[in-house]
């Protein structure tokens, strides 16, 4: 491996691959930027330029535009509260407020900084993970897919603010969504009103954009300020280097968030909103001052910030080990694969190595150049929160609509990114929580189709598997610890008399 790991680097490093590399990166930011466009959407326009190409240069196009897809689209996520990438509506949730608070360039800082400590993670377990994966996923059914989405459910109790059955209701609502469209087990349609444009179902990209962006803009436009509250100062937009200390000084949640999203991303069909939702999570368990997420805490961003690159790292490895995709864009790479005569699989861990090895230098040095390109942007993307709402509100909705529009070119994503738009602002006017909403949507067909395929081929018995039952103890350990939490919080509040007798 340590041959084929040298023998890699030197491929990359010619004047072709790098070449590549940089158109990819440049595309990888476009693509990013503009809500909606997806990098699998992206990846499939690039396949028949790689046609006669080698591997290697071909792969520095394809993974280049990919891995730098997901560090933009954190961008607009702070800036603009339009998540770029539907896997980077979390970044939305702490991000964007710090911006309103006139820490665009801290804010940035700190997820460019995250998503380049997440990516090394990812990378190291993309190295070791490939010659192990191979057994340890086959060994996992749909029980455990079963159990690890309903551990992700469970983080409506961290995500809910204090708001437990807002946090439910609301999770239970965004489930509902998810199960518009044709039955998977019957085909029957389910929730469509007649409409056959929604038996496909509801796509995730208009509910991102309408639920977190669209309602975001609506009070931007109600406010007829700018996007920051605050007046513009020097250290306010140049805030870049108090962002890149932020991360430096929290590293450890910066690399458990990478190895959350790198480890969910394994498992085929999770995804990258799962997997960052619940790194997010994560860190508002552990976090000292849990009240300020969701209200511009850092560290929200640096949680959500460094499950970028490391799933698309995680995602790589059930793709080249024995060519099961794990996630849409992996799918589209497992095509670029069979297009350039490669076998996922044996072939790819051992005659094929070499290539294998130069996607952990590709990923690298696409990362090192986002991130740096980024960094360097930081300041001149900062002073666009000082603009004034009524001439940054026309871009932002032709933003919106291209994204809703661009995923399925259909117009009716646009009426459902205006539903959502209507959704999310009432959940702002009634203080209702938009993340349980969201989490319930995401995870909601992961549910059904793991609990269809687990009743179908194991009857009940699944319930009594070993790795369901382990999983299902964390959940229960998640509902006591939270329990315990409330008992505490309630046992410490104040008695009436001792407040009369303070008084």
């Amino acid at each position: 491996m340590l041959d084929a790991l040298t023998g890699a680097l030197g491929e990359v490093l010619t004047p072709t691959s790098l070449l590549m590399m940089v158109i990819g990166v440049v595309l990888g930011f476009v693509v990013g930027i503009l809500p909606g466009l997806g990098g699998a959407v992206t990846l499939a326009l690039l396949l028949p330029f790689t046609y006669s190409m080698d591997p290697i240069p071909a792969f520095a196009l394809l993974l280049g535009m990919y891995v730098v897809a997901s560090t933009a689209g954190d961008i607009t996520s702070v800036l603009f509260g339009v998540p770029g990438e539907a896997s980077s509506a979390a970044v939305v949730l702490d991000g964007y407020p710090m911006t309103r608070q006139g820490q665009a360039g801290r804010a940035l800082g700190a997820v460019l900084t995250s998503s380049a400590v997440g990516a090394l993670v990812g990378i190291v377990v993309l190295i070791l993970a490939i010659p192990i994966i191979r057994p340890v996923i086959l060994a996992i059914g749909p029980p455990e897919f079963f159990a690890l989405a309903l551990l992700g459910l469970t983080f409506v109790v961290t995500l809910s603010s204090g708001q437990m059955h807002k946090g439910l209701l609301a999770c239970l609502f965004g489930v509902l969504v998810s199960l518009v469209g044709l039955d998977p087990a019957t085909g029957v349609p389910r929730f469509t009103f007649g409409s056959l444009d929604l038996w496909s179902g509801v796509s995730i990209v208009p509910v991102v954009i309408g639920l977190f962006g669209g309602a975001e803009v609506l009070q931007l436009m109600m406010q007829k300020g700018s996007v920051s509250n605050v007046a513009a100062s020097p250290d306010s937009v140049s805030g870049v280097k108090a962002g890149i200390m932020d991360t430096l000084r929290r590293w450890p949640l910066a690399m458990r968030s990478g190895a959350i999203g790198t480890a969910l991303s394994l498992v085929p069909g999770m995804g990258g909103s799962v997997a960052q939702f619940i790194a997010y999570g994560h860190a508002k368990q552990v976090s000292k001052k849990p009240e300020e997420f969701g209200k511009g805490s850092v560290e929200g961003v640096i949680a959500s910030g460094a499950t970028g690159v490391a799933k698309d790292c995680g995602s790589l490895v059930p793709t080249i080990a024995f060519g099961i995709p794990g996630s849409a864009s992996s799918a589209v790479l497992l095509s670029a694969f069979l297009i350039l005569g490669l076998n996922p699989g044996k072939e790819m861990l051992t005659t094929d190595l070499e290539v294998t090895m130069s996607m952990v230098w590709i990923t690298f040095f696409a990362t090192v150049v986002a991130v740096g390109a980024a960094l360097l942007l930081v300041r001149p993307l900062a002073r666009l929160t000082y603009i004034s709402g009524p001439l940054l509100i026309p871009f932002l909705i032709l933003l919106l609509s291209i994204g809703a529009y661009s995923e399925a070119n259909s117009f009716v994503d646009i009426v459902l990114m205006l539903v959502f738009v209507a959704i999310g602002v009432a959940c702002i006017r009634w203080d209702w929580p938009r993340v349980p909403m969201l989490l319930g949507f995401v995870l909601g067909s992961i549910l059904e189709r793991y609990l269809f395929l687990s009743n179908s081929l194991f009857g009940a018995d699944w319930l009594l598997r070993p790795a369901f039952l382990a999983i299902a103890a964390c959940i229960v350990l998640v509902f006591v610890s939270y329990g315990l939490k409330v008992r505490r919080q309630r046992r410490d509040l104040p008695t009436p008399e001792l407040d009369e007798a303070t008084r």
